[in-house]
């Protein structure tokens, strides 16, 4: 082979080396970047995950004025289970408990109030107020023991208006029908929270949230007046129609009852017979679940027990 024949070869051989390593090189720099690409999607999704079940967890959401309206995630929905799974046993032994209220029987016959073809338990209050807010405890669990709710959520009452003043029992936790759904096959429920708990300066209220209705207005005017209350205090929340049966008007029991209790302390001493804010709230439950009882012809059985039909005499 002559001389310019193994310079071409020579030439040729390390044109390939070149060529081989230059590709080896390029190889190696495309599994360095899907490995740090790898790397980057897996950091990602961690974060994401802890993001996502941050989120699920948060225990409280802030409200326009500043205080928590409650858990929200995995935590309501144990509070919701707590304070809707309160055993008969519990309820039977407080018996009417606290409940400093009044239920009244609707005099004049009228119609029965029905929703649905079913009677309708009807309720008109507000966010913002603290009696509504003690009633509503009561109404969750009276009301769980003949169907099931969805969609509820927690909030508290006002701290101040929309004019600066500081209510009565400020930022007492409940819960809200606002945004809830009820569902039974013994009766309906109807609840209107006709404003929010953020002050509204321009009014020296609060913000509007639902209105009742023409017919649900009316019945509001014709018994939340005398003679089921004093003059002066016409008009008063919380609102309950028991199916045109009866009213109950304004306070059932003491706020002082929930006084340093936060929702989770509340749900828990739902569960204990003992406890003052047990009493108060399942003491007002029963007379609650006695009224309903009269509305649906004492069924079904789980609930219409014979210590409520005791307080169904009463009535």
């Amino acid at each position: 082979m002559g001389k310019a024949s193994r310079t071409k070869v020579e030439s040729s051989r390390r044109e390939k080396i070149a060529a081989q390593r230059a590709a080896e090189r390029r190889a190696e720099q495309r599994k360095r970047i899907l490995i740090a690409s790898g790397s980057v999607v897996v950091v990602l999704a961690v974060v994401l995950t802890l993001i996502i079940v941050k989120l699920n967890n948060k225990p409280t959401v802030a409200s326009a004025s500043g205080s928590s309206n409650g858990p929200t995630g995995t935590a309501l929905a144990s509070l919701t289970k707590t304070t809707t799974t309160v055993p008969a046993s519990t309820l039977d032994t407080v018996k009417g408990g606290t409940f400093t209220g009044k239920i009244q029987p609707i005099t004049g016959n009228p119609a029965t109030l029905t929703s649905n073809g079913k009677p309708e338990l009807l309720y008109v209050g507000a966010e913002y107020c603290p009696y509504c807010a003690a009633n509503r405890w009561a109404m969750v669990v009276a009301l769980s023991r003949f169907g099931t709710f969805s969609g509820l959520t927690t909030v508290h009452s006002a701290i101040t208006n929309g004019s600066g003043s500081t209510e009565p029992f400020p930022n007492t936790p409940t819960w809200t029908f606002a945004k809830a759904t009820y569902s039974s096959p013994y009766l309906s429920f109807a609840a209107v929270e006709e404003y929010t708990n953020v002050p509204d300066t321009s009014t020296g209220g609060y913000t509007a949230l639902q209105a009742p209705t023409s017919e649900q207005q009316a019945l509001v005017a014709k018994y939340d007046a005398p003679p089921y209350i004093d003059s002066s205090e016409a008009g008063s929340i919380p609102f309950l129609d028991f199916g045109n049966k009866y009213v109950s008007l304004g306070v059932s029991y003491s706020n002082d009852a929930l006084n340093g209790l936060d929702w989770n302390k509340i749900a828990a001493a739902l569960h204990d017979p003992n406890s003052t804010a047990g009493k108060a709230i399942l003491g007002t439950a029963n007379w609650y679940t006695a009224a309903i009882c009269k509305m649906t012809g004492n069924q079904p059985a789980t609930a219409c027990t014979p210590a409520v039909q005791a307080l169904e005499s009463q009535l």
